[in-house]
Order: structure tokens, then sequence, then C-alpha cells
């Protein structure tokens, strides 16, 4: 008997992604090809993206067909928005749509519709092996580039409806990074260098408490703190550590917050910010919380696979019990 599978794709502002997932969620392939930022650049516009979308899906397709070969595809999936709410759009998402609409129809296969965000939770929970998480309440970060959020998450039977209980109230936490690690000559995207050369640092890091209420914090100053500090000492990798340190103690306190706000709750950690190793030693050491693993932190269609796993078996479930 062929294996089953099934068919994710992704195509967010930074990060063209197709995956294949067994019946089991286990990943078969998870794809991804980075949209190409400008030197000195901290981001693309949507045309840009959209663009660079079209160009990269084709080569994601001829790389995906001996990957599906001897298996059965039984369904197709796609993030066609950012966020499950009203009014959640961004155009680099219609490239993803029109790939996963193209392939579903030929093959004939049925097309699931979801969003980033619930991607990128159900990504962490199948990396971090906590299935049991689609069946009961906990609390979500989605921290990257395009987004900082804290979320009360419910399931909702394919995947999951949630409630944004804290976050920024400006600059995403993605953004400064970029912004900051950008101007220090970094490459974009900057996660990565910038905590090397926080981790490289092993001196006393500056402290400035985070302006954080009900939940939610601002994080325009950080960049404008963070560059002070470099014209000041020239010492790159005293910034960084100020930067990860900022957004650590940013991260604990909103947690405290909404904690004592609405109960306490596991945590879930998701998003490309949330590989990094300083955040999550900071998380781990005052919650309970799980994190992808950092191929699976980033953007990613993995998620997008397994939510069209379970919605494809719900269905089916429901035809033959009707």
């Amino acid at each position: 008997m062929k294996e089953v599978c099934f068919l994710g794709f992704d195509t967010s502002n930074y990060t063209t992604s197709a995956a294949i997932v067994d019946g089991e969620d286990r990943v078969i392939a998870n794809l991804k090809q980075p949209l190409a930022v400008g030197d000195g650049e901290h981001g693309l516009r949507q045309s840009d993206a959209v663009f660079q979308h079209v160009k990269n899906l084709p080569l994601l397709a001829e790389r995906l067909a001996p990957l599906l070969a001897g298996k059965t595809l039984l369904a197709v999936g796609v993030s066609e928005r950012p966020r499950d709410r009203d009014g959640s759009y961004m155009p680099c998402f219609l490239a993803g749509v029109a790939a996963a609409t193209n392939a579903a129809a030929v093959a004939g296969l049925p097309l699931y519709r979801f969003s980033h965000q619930a991607g990128h939770l159900t990504a962490a929970t199948v990396s971090a092996r906590r299935p049991d998480l689609f069946d009961r309440p906990f609390y979500a970060y989605h921290v990257s580039g395009g987004t900082t959020e804290l979320l009360a998450v419910e399931p909702d039977g394919n995947g999951f409806r949630s409630t944004i209980v804290g976050g920024t109230r400006d600059l995403n936490a993605g953004q400064a990074i970029d912004r900051i690690g950008v101007a220090l000559g970094v490459p974009f995207p900057a996660g990565p260098g910038l905590e090397k050369l926080a981790l490289s640092y092993t001196g006393k890091i500056p402290k400035k408490k985070p302006a954080v209420s009900d939940g939610y914090v601002n994080l325009s100053g950080l960049e404008n703190l963070a560059l002070g500090l470099y014209g000041e000492s020239g010492d790159k990798e005293r910034v960084a550590a100020f930067v990860f340190n900022y957004l650590s103690e940013a991260i604990v306190t909103m947690t405290e917050q909404v904690f004592e706000r609405y109960g306490e709750r596991e945590l879930l950690c998701a998003g490309g910010v949330m590989s990094s190793t300083i955040l999550k030693d900071a998380i781990k050491k005052r919650f309970a919380a799980s994190f992808a693993e950092p191929a699976l932190s980033s953007d990613n269609a993995v998620g997008i696979a397994a939510l069209a796993a379970r919605a494809y078996r719900r269905e089916r479930a429901g035809k033959e019990n009707p």
C-alpha cells in the first residue's frame, strides 16, 4: 500500500515554502526558499515579495515532484491570510493560493485554506510533539518580523481559535531586531547574526526596563536605545546582548501580566524570533513552555500541511458518520 501524504504551501513576506507530511504528521519534506533582500535593507515591498514567490514556486515544485513519487497525495493546504480575523490580508499570500489551487485542481484533490498564524502554531505543536494541545486551551506566542502577539488559544476541531491578549502596540520584535542588526552591519534577516554577537558578549549588560502594561509592550523605543548605546560604545556585542535582554524582560513581563489577568496556562512559542536560545532560556526559567525546533520556528509550510491532514480526516469522518 502506498504511503499517504498531505501537501502544504505558505508564501509569507520573506519565505516561499512547501511541505509534505504523512498521515501521522511526520515531516517528509520542509522546503524553503528565502526571498532576496538588498544589502542594507530591512524589508520588502509586497509587489517585490509576490514577484519573487512567483519565481520560486516552480523551483519548489520541481523539488517536490520526486518526493511525492510513490505516495498517495490526499489533500492540499495553503495559507491565504496572515491571521484568523476579519480584514487580515497581505498580497504575498496570493502566490501560494494560486499554486495550491492549481495543484489541487489538477490532481482532483480537496484544497483547505488556513491562516499563516495557524500554520505557525501547528508547526510548533508538531515539532514539540504536543498533539494534546489540539484538545485543550493554552497560550501561544507568535513572534516574528510581522507579528508580536500573545494569544489565548482554544481548539476548534481542524485547528485553533485564538484571541489576542497581549503583544506589541507598535514595532514588532523581529522588526526591531532587523533594524538594529542591519544598522550594526548584520545581514538581513538579522536574528541569527545579532544573537551570535549577543552570545559572544561576556561583560555587564546595560539594563533598561521595557514599557509593558496589561500584557502589551511598546518596542519602538528599543531601536533608539540600542543605536544610542552603539553610538556611545561602538561595541556591537554589547548592543546585541542589550537587545536580547530587553526583549527577554519584555516577554517575561507580558506573560506575568497576562497570567495575573486571565489565569495561568501552558505556553507554546512559535515564530522565527522564538528560535532564539536567549529568549528560550529566559522563558523556560519562569514558565512551562514548549518550543518548535529552529527549522519549524521560522516561516514554513509544515503546519499548513498538517492542518490539511486534520481537515481531511475530519471531513472524511463526517461523511462516514453523518
